[in-house]
């Protein structure tokens, strides 16, 4: 699974997973919401572990920018949230960075 394909699969599974324990415990949904919230979370992890890379650590380091710019997008498209200009701008930053990271020329 190319990397980007796999950061993007965690990150929507991630958002899903906890998504469905704050209905439960914020929104006041039925306890059936954490189900599909602990598959959500179990496929998460086994996206995330399909990234290539060399070291977990770097990876999930990596993925903290892409997890920022879905929890963004979350906003908006599921909650109905307009990002402002600092949400955009900071997760831009965390792209960037996550970039760095990544693909950076190691020695």
């Amino acid at each position: 699974m190319p990397t980007l394909t796999a950061y993007a699969a965690a990150a929507l599974a991630e958002i899903a997973g906890c998504f469905a324990f704050w209905a439960w415990l914020r929104l006041g949904k039925s306890v059936l919401w954490l189900g599909p919230g602990l598959l959500a979370l179990a496929f998460f992890a086994w996206a995330l572990a399909q990234v290539e890379a060399e070291h977990a650590g770097r990876a999930y380091a990596a993925y903290g920018g892409v997890y920022i710019m879905a929890s963004i997008a979350w906003l908006w498209i599921i909650e109905g949230q307009r990002p402002d200009r600092w949400d955009m701008t900071g997760a831009a930053i965390c792209l960037v960075g996550a970039a760095v990271i990544l693909f950076g020329p190691r020695s």
